[in-house]
């Protein structure tokens, strides 16, 4: 069964999301993100490779003559919320098992090596196959959902990993919280993102309905959106 899922995030009035880049210098939006998840809730957070990079502390796993079997492997299974993180072919180095206490799962390849799965084991994070060669980013949803139990995951960036699971037709909702800054230049992602590789593939949206919408103490605008995509 497929999970719930809820894209999760806080962008600025032209829709872009480095936040370093936005103007005026003087918005911070502080706590807004992290505030509006534990609103939300959830069983579990996914995120891109580029994203998860920036939680990593390791430089390097050793090598290794050890093999794995190419089967899901979990250093935990109980947990109030896991991170989840695309990382297709093995280039994270943790140096930890959670982010924020939330243990993490890393989705890979099955071209991944064995040195990599070693240094995942070594370091308590958990992972799941989605592919031999390539992420199919359809099966993940319900390989959390079998094996951990997760029925609402939070999509949470970066912009290519939202455009990505959009394109999919996997997203149910939408969750954004438009800032009162403005990014104003070329360059930076967007809330959804694409390579030039996909610049011309549609999502698969019918509509969208708006559900709920609030004005935040910051000046910032909270809204969701149901998303209905084409059936198949």
């Amino acid at each position: 069964m497929k999970p719930h899922m809820i894209c999760h995030m806080i962008c600025s009035l032209d829709g872009r999301i480095l936040q370093s880049r936005w103007r005026p210098e003087s918005y911070k939006p502080g706590d807004l993100f992290e505030d509006l998840h534990d609103r939300i809730g959830g069983d579990a957070w996914i995120v891109g490779r580029v994203t998860g990079q920036g939680f990593a502390k390791g430089d390097r796993y050793p090598e290794t003559e050890e093999t794995f079997p190419r089967e899901n492997w979990f250093a935990r299974r109980e947990a109030d919320a896991f991170g989840v993180v695309l990382d297709e072919q093995g280039k994270i180095v943790w140096g930890r098992g959670d982010i924020g206490g939330d243990p993490i799962v890393v989705v890979l390849a099955e071209a991944v090596s064995d040195s990599h799965l070693a240094g995942l084991r070594s370091d308590g994070v958990s992972y799941i196959f989605a592919g031999p060669d390539a992420i199919d980013l359809r099966v993940v949803p319900e390989i959390l959902n079998r094996e951990l139990g997760v029925e609402t995951l939070l999509v949470e960036g970066g912009g290519t990993a939202n455009g990505e699971l959009l394109r999919a037709g996997l997203i149910d909702e939408i969750s954004m919280a438009l800032c009162p800054a403005i990014d104003g230049a070329a360059g930076a992602p967007s809330l959804f993102h694409s390579g030039e590789e996909n610049a011309d593939r549609a999502a698969p949206l019918t509509g969208l309905t708006l559900t709920h919408h609030e004005v935040l103490a910051g000046g910032e605008l909270w809204l969701r959106y149901r998303v209905e995509n084409e059936a198949g």
